[in-house]
């Protein structure tokens, strides 16, 4: 399955914070994948966080705007 639109959402947003909420039946592996939310890159900047919940798991991840839009687990 591909990214959806309908599916993102915003949870907050404060002094250019956002936190999100993708919720979609495909795994977190998949979702995790480079360029996967890349059709919303004008709405997502490096340091936003995204909560997750996937068909195998939930998790809370890092954004990075880049060439592409990549996620990362939180250090």
């Amino acid at each position: 399955m591909a990214f959806q639109n309908k599916n993102l959402s915003v949870i907050a947003y404060a002094n250019g914070f956002t936190l999100w909420h993708y919720v979609a039946n495909e795994t977190i592996t998949a979702i995790s994948t480079a360029g996967y939310f890349d059709s919303v890159k004008t709405l997502m900047n490096t340091g936003d966080v995204i909560i997750i919940n996937a068909s195998d798991n939930t998790a809370i991840k890092k954004i990075t705007v880049g060439d592409n839009i990549s996620v990362a687990d939180l250090a």
